[in-house]
């Protein structure tokens, strides 16, 4: 009997690891001028697992990361990180997650997760980034495109 026990808990605990070693952390880049032109995060855009994290990393002082609100699924946390500070986010439900740069929303610094199907909130987030200023609009509609 103590062995079976032993062996139901040596097994979940075998479980456990493997949900968190199949979990990955990209970095993404804030960066002045990236392979897409000035003020971007780099890359823009990435398919992910629910689990992943996301780290954020300025490359200047002058940027930081916040959630674009309509473009996160729902359940999921807001996020808004200081000027110049790194943010690590973990994306704990599936669906789109779109993030900008504040200081340079309107030229477009913008990045998109689509986190499983996506399916939860594809068609608020596609309204989401159909309404976004101007470069901004032009850059999350042509990402959110690619992550079809």
């Amino acid at each position: 009997m103590l062995k079976s026990i032993l062996a139901v808990g040596a097994l979940a605990g075998v479980v456990v690891l493997a949900g968190q070693a199949g979990a990955t952390e990209l970095q993404v880049k804030m960066l002045n001028q990236g392979t897409q032109g000035m003020m971007v995060f780099e890359p823009a855009t990435a398919k992910l697992k629910v689990g992943d994290t996301v780290r954020f990393v300025p490359t200047d002082p002058g940027h930081n990361v916040e959630s674009i609100k309509e473009m996160l699924p729902p359940g999921a946390e807001l996020v808004k990180g200081a000027l110049g500070k790194e943010v690590l986010v973990k994306l704990t439900k599936p669906g789109y997650y779109g993030f900008k740069c504040m200081p340079h929303w309107g030229f477009g610094m913008t990045f998109v997760a689509k986190v499983g199907d996506g399916k939860p909130n594809a068609d608020a987030a596609a309204a989401a980034a159909a309404a976004a200023p101007g470069a901004a609009k032009k850059r999350l509609t042509a990402d959110m495109a690619a992550l079809k």
